[in-house]
């Protein structure tokens, strides 16, 4: 008697990026210092991508370095810590295939659990992205849940962070992780901070940290959070809406060290209970014709969010998102509008809310203009954002392509002028952004990409930025060159067979 059995072989696959950009910086993020000098520098990132896949288990690692050429010595020592971090490490379970006659669980299409170090990319990266301009990236711990049914994707996703593992820690409270480790009080002595406190720009001040925690000027990570999404297309138009509530731990305020002594103030997290944020909406994308027709291909999209519940610092949230743009492509050439508003508070006459929406962990760079100017790690108005835009693109051929982007910024609501005795308000106008890219592949594996912006910014756009007015240059100008390789370490290129 003979057994046939049939034998399964799982795909490995290895693969690196090392992408390097050197930038000319007179003006990013914020308007630079009157007479203050351009900075350049080049930044390097190094990343090993592991993969294995089998047909019912899919596995990830990214290894990833980030530093700024020439920040390190030349020759390192213990002293200076671990430059690596593991920017993904996953594994995807699959519960669920219709194609699989195996498995006897058909409720779905596909079934599948991912859970461990991942990053969330949604749509188009506007409340959920990688962020991955920045060198470091974005990533999440979590589990999430991915189900296909009769053409709908729905996916949940949670995740609770905590700071450590350690033998005697009580309870689940939780602060940001990259607070420093010293800072000096009130007599300039140097404290060490202790665990869940964050020191702060003195009593009830802005939080201290080693850097920001995330975009949006964000000074609070999350303790937990749930999401839900779901999406479908019928025909040409692709339907998606969104769920996410994020929890933030809640804190009071406090103090380290005595009057006498030398004071530092800040955050203690150690108050049970969380605020929590929800954001909800829909998004909408669609394509009319083709780029042979008389009209062209006509791609477009429209959405609208709403944010409610309490912000990070226990304060009652009502804010909205929305937005909608039109793209024409003509053959080579592409062009088109665009109008979207993220509301924010009106200080003249404030009615105790906040109404700043917040665009979650998104990609801003890609929106809101290439200079991150707002809802970056400088954070944005007060008086949140109008962006009007008008955007076009030429591919010259299918390695070599230009875009060139026109913004104009404008508060979308009302600011006091703190600055003014007589309590007036600031203009609306923030000022006009100008991004030109050129996008070229070297070959298979390599890509050049060079960009020239310039923002003509006005006191309004300095003082909702800065608190500053006629104390910064108006016009910021910003310069780079991009080397972006990747490598497929198991590529093998294909050999013609003669006949």
């Amino acid at each position: 008697m003979f057994a046939l059995s049939k034998t399964t072989h799982a795909q490995l696959s290895l693969q690196g990026q090392l992408r390097t950009r050197t930038e000319l910086r007179d003006g990013v993020g914020n308007l630079p210092k009157a007479g203050a000098k351009p900075a350049a520098f080049t930044s390097q990132r190094t990343s090993l991508i592991f993969g294995y896949k089998w047909d019912r288990l899919t596995f990830g690692v990214n290894v990833r370095d980030v530093r700024v050429w020439g920040q390190d010595a030349a020759s390192i020592n213990n002293t200076d810590g671990s430059k690596l971090f593991l920017h993904e490490a996953w594994a995807e379970v699959i519960l669920a295939n219709s194609a699989d006659t195996t498995l006897k669980f058909k409720a779905f299409d596909n079934l599948s659990l991912k859970i461990g170090r991942q990053e969330l990319i949604y749509d188009d990266v506007r409340l959920l992205g990688n962020l991955d301009w920045l060198q470091q990236g974005r990533r999440f711990d979590m589990a999430l849940l991915k189900a296909m049914k009769n053409g709908w994707q729905i996916d949940l996703g949670a995740a609770f962070n905590q700071n450590s593992d350690a033998f005697g820690r009580a309870g689940t409270f939780y602060a940001a992780g990259n607070v420093p480790a010293t800072v000096a009080n009130s007599k300039g002595a140097f404290v060490s901070i202790p665990a869940d406190f964050i020191p702060t720009s003195g009593k009830g001040g802005a939080p201290v940290l080693a850097s920001p925690l995330s975009t949006n000027g964000q000074n609070q990570m999350f303790k937990s959070m749930q999401m839900l999404y779901v999406s479908r297309k019928f025909g040409q138009t692709k339907f998606s809406g969104l769920f996410f509530k994020d929890d933030f731990q809640k804190y009071r305020i406090d103090s380290l060290g005595s009057t006498a002594n030398g004071v530092v103030y800040g955050r203690r997290y150690d108050v049970e209970g969380v605020n929590s944020r929800i954001t909800y909406g829909a998004m909408l994308t669609g394509l009319i014709g083709n780029a042979s027709s008389k009209l062209g291909k006509i791609a477009w999209q429209a959405f609208a969010y709403k944010q409610g519940g309490k912000n990070r610092d226990g304060q009652s949230l009502s804010a909205y998102h929305y937005g909608a743009n039109v793209s024409i492509q003509k053959g080579k050439f592409s062009f088109g509008p665009g109008y979207e508003v993220l509301s924010g508070n009106n200080t003249v006459s404030p009615d105790g809310k906040d109404h700043r929406f917040d665009p979650l962990y998104g990609t801003p760079h890609k929106h809101w203009g290439y200079m991150d100017y707002f809802y970056v790690g400088t954070g944005a108005p007060a008086g949140g954002l109008g962006n009007a835009f008008f955007k076009t693109k030429y591919v010259a051929n299918p390695n070599l392509y230009f875009t060139f982007d026109i913004h104009n910024f404008a508060l979308a609501n009302d600011m006091k002028n703190g600055l003014d005795a007589a309590g007036g308000k600031i203009s609306r106008q923030l000022g006009n952004e100008f991004d030109f890219i050129l996008n070229y592949n070297l070959n298979k594996f390599t890509n050049v990409e060079l960009g020239y912006c310039y923002l003509k910014g006005s006191n309004s756009l300095e003082y909702a930025k800065l608190g500053t007015m006629d104390k910064a240059k108006h016009g910021a100008n910003w310069a780079y060159l991009m080397l972006n390789i990747r490598p497929d370490f198991f590529y093998t290129k294909p050999v013609a067979i003669k006949q």
